[in-house]
């Protein structure tokens, strides 16, 4: 077998294969000599069809065989021959499947980009931290009465954060469109969960039928919806306002809070923030250093794996609304709109593996050991979720990665230069 490469365009690669005569000539007479023993022809004794025959009734389709068979098997062969990772599955043509020549073919395919990890002093990446006022907390407070508080039926015209129960019917042109209707639904006026204008027109209503007009925005998820103006026949059944929860032991048993009074209620709220914000501040810090890393490594990424990966975007944001990719049109989520994301994703794995590779980083016993346990202090019974977590091999595979990606970046933070940088809690609710 010799084969030749040639460089495409940016990560695109032709390779040539071809293959002697001679590893043709040795697995068609194999194959002949296997269907010899068995085959059954008028005139013949079963293994005594003679091999001139046996080629004019069988020769195209093992022709077609080992052709196949040779490209399988010498493909891979060329890979290593020149130290290749393709990032997908080729596209292959056939050269010559002349039998009496070497069998030649060409493979097209991208390859993932060599990299070599920058680790600039000059780029700095943003050190978070996160500041809680007194204010935040009583924020927080209102905010976890008002989410256990109960909605009661009132005789009055709807208002701002009232909920209303409605039907609705929505048509454009005269026209159903999907998703249109709906029955006994529930909406919080102010919420922003609908279309622009559609809740401000419920405003005001007291319990009866109308019609309205709002318009889907430009960037609606639906293109085909997108900028479109609908009129919708609204039937306000119920107007109902918000009697916020009781800080009480009721309240308490609901958020299982160990807590007795209003301070010590407060005291725990603080608590819980704090392990937030620590948490968000990781997040936050990370996806900065991150972010500086994709700025000072500039390097193209394989189509094919974006593509890839973009598609596995849509399909978890159709997922999420219960669609999936056979039920949903191709304007739904089109997958174009997730390749900017989709290429940043791509270039960080990447990073990820050569960064784990520049520092020789690994993850043994101990250390998945050590991440288990800290993972379990989330959890009332530790012990019983060690135990849980030790029968779930996917889930271990995923804490090795979460554990290697916490040990690099304990190692980019000595790597890079940082700055510090403060946000408000209530700045960072707001977003």
């Amino acid at each position: 077998m010799t084969s030749k490469l040639k460089k495409l365009k940016d990560l695109e690669r032709k390779l040539t294969v071809s293959v002697p005569v001679e590893e043709y000539d040795l697995k068609f007479k194999t194959k002949i000599n296997n269907i010899k023993g068995q085959a059954k022809l008028d005139g013949f004794r079963k293994g005594k069809v003679p091999n001139d025959v046996l080629e004019q009734r069988y020769g195209p389709s093992i022709h077609a065989d080992v052709v196949n068979e040779l490209i399988q098997q010498s493909y891979p062969e060329a890979l290593k021959e020149n130290n290749i990772r393709p990032a997908a599955a080729p596209e292959v043509s056939l050269e010559s499947e002349d039998p009496k020549k070497p069998i030649s073919y060409s493979a097209t395919f991208e390859v993932f980009p060599e990299i070599k990890p920058k680790l600039s002093k000059w780029t700095s990446y943003e050190n978070i931290t996160i500041s809680v006022e007194d204010d935040d907390i009583d924020i927080a407070v209102k905010d976890i009465i008002k989410r256990y508080g109960d909605w009661e039926d009132v005789s009055r015209p709807s208002e701002k954060d009232d909920q209303v129960i409605i039907d609705f019917t929505g048509m454009i042109n005269g026209e159903e469109f999907e998703g249109n209707s709906s029955v006994d639904f529930k909406l919080v006026l102010g919420s922003n969960s609908m279309i622009p204008g559609f809740e401000d027109s419920i405003i005001g209503k007291e319990p009866s039928e109308f019609k309205i007009k709002s318009t889907f925005p430009d960037d609606y998820f639906k293109k085909d919806l997108a900028g479109v103006e609908a009129e919708f026949n609204i039937n306000l059944k119920t107007v109902q306002e918000l009697k916020v929860a009781e800080i009480n032991d009721d309240l308490f048993t609901k958020l299982d809070m160990d807590v007795k009074d209003e301070e010590s209620f407060k005291i725990e709220i603080a608590n819980r923030m704090k392990k937030e914000v620590e948490a968000q501040e990781k997040d936050l810090t990370k996806e900065s250093m991150y972010e500086t890393l994709i700025k000072t490594n500039t390097f193209n990424v394989p189509k094919v794996t974006v593509k890839e990966q973009a598609d596995l975007m849509r399909k978890d944001a159709l997922m999420r609304i219960g669609h999936s990719e056979e039920n949903a049109g191709d304007d739904l989520f089109p997958v174009d709109s997730f390749m900017e994301n989709a290429e940043k994703r791509v270039k960080l794995d990447l990073l990820f593996a050569e960064l784990v590779k520049h520092f020789e980083l690994n993850v043994d016993k101990e250390r998945l050991d050590l991440f288990i346990d800290k993972e379990a202090t989330k959890y009332k019974d530790a012990e019983q979720f060690k135990q849980w977590i030790s029968g779930q091999p996917q889930q271990l595979d995923q804490f090795k990665m979460m554990a290697l990606e916490e040990q690099l970046v304990e190692k980019l933070e000595n790597a890079l230069k940082s700055k510090d940088k403060v946000i408000r809690f209530s700045e960072l609710a707001n977003k």
